[in-house]
């Protein structure tokens, strides 16, 4: 049995450029969350603790950097 792949959060505003990124993910097998703001990505990380964050620095509600912050800690 093999085990799946990472989860993989992914968080952009551009909603064609998340679709792009979602669909080539799961193309691969990877199983995919994403958001396209930074307190969604909060709350989405909160529950489901992704291994990878795919992370766009500017968000409508704030900077990735703050949200990278926010997630090491």
């Amino acid at each position: 049995m093999t085990e799946p792949l990472p989860l993989v959060l992914i968080v952009e505003d551009d909603a064609s450029m998340r679709r792009f990124l979602k669909s080539a993910l799961t193309a691969h097998q990877y199983r995919v969350v994403d958001a396209s703001t930074a307190a969604e990505a909060l709350a989405l990380a909160q529950s489901h603790n992704p291994e990878v964050v795919l992370l766009d620095l500017g968000l409508p509600d704030g900077d990735g950097i703050d949200v990278t912050r926010q997630l090491r800690g």
